[in-house]
């Protein structure tokens, strides 16, 4: 028991900058009296005190803001950091290590009985406001961004944003790895995500103008062995790329010239 004690104060020093010292860590931190709650009121529902159990349960809910049911499972050095308004469903499950922050709700999607709730393995990180929904699993190391809805498996060191939740990172890819690096600088990636990582949007754009770039290339040397071969009789014939017409929004410097006089003659 002391051991586990132990290991809750050191998690919160290794995942939270603002945590000064023990006392404070012990006094302030609502997160670990929810997990310290949970553990008791999980203690009465395995032996059959359910009633009790729901109670005590209800009582931690109204002085830390953190639901978690006396049914689900929570494994160590479990993180909830801020912690208002965290849900836990009955038939969740949490791995080693994880962290979750405000507003995250672990939920179903239906009223049938049985397994209803997410399962997360080890080393999941959860953003503020995120949703995950349904009897889905969340693989090992992997992140969800702040207000993300995800209802389909996550696999493994991956990560996951938008609503719905897809995958924009995964493991085995460039973009994974340098991620990974970035989260083994800092130590901890919180909310899913980095400082540093990159902008889901602008990280597609990227990959579509290295693209461009690519075939451009190739494009470039096609035409020079064609010309090579004396077969590059009909390249002069293909319209040019006028790109002063595309970023002036498809007008020429002649509209420009007529526009201005135009709006010259107005003024006078």
């Amino acid at each position: 028991m002391l051991q586990r004690l132990r290991e809750d104060i050191e998690c919160v020093f290794e995942r939270d900058p603002a945590a000064r010292n023990t006392l404070e860590v012990l006094t302030a931190y609502p997160g670990l009296h929810a997990l310290w709650g949970h553990r008791m009121s999980s203690f009465l529902w395995r032996h059959g005190l359910k009633w009790l159990a729901r109670v005590l349960s209800n009582l931690f809910r109204w002085l830390t803001g953190i639901e978690i049911h006396p049914g689900a499972s929570i494994g160590c050095r479990f993180f909830i950091d801020h912690g208002m308004g965290v849900v836990i469903g009955e038939t969740a499950e949490i791995g080693n290590d994880c962290t979750l922050y405000h507003g995250v709700t672990l939920g179903g999607t239906s009223w049938d009985k049985g397994k209803r709730h997410p399962t997360l393995e080890d080393n999941v990180v959860i953003g503020a406001g995120a949703k995950v929904l349904g009897p889905i699993t969340i693989g090992a190391s992997a992140k969800i961004g702040s207000n993300s809805v995800v209802v389909k498996d996550v696999p493994a060191m991956a990560t996951v944003v938008g609503i719905p939740g897809h995958i924009v990172t995964e493991a085995g890819d460039k973009y994974a790895n340098r991620s990974k690096e970035q989260a083994q600088k800092i130590g901890f990636t919180a909310y899913g995500e980095t400082q540093h990582s990159a902008d889901p949007v602008a990280q597609a754009v990227n990959r579509i103008l290295e693209h461009l770039h690519a075939v451009d290339s190739r494009i470039n040397l096609i035409d020079g062995k064609l010309e090579q071969a004396g077969l590059a009789d009909g390249l002069d014939d293909m319209p040019k790329l006028d790109v002063d017409e595309l970023s002036s929004g498809g007008k020429t410097s002649d509209d420009k010239g007529q526009t201005g006089g135009k709006e010259g003659d107005d003024n006078t």
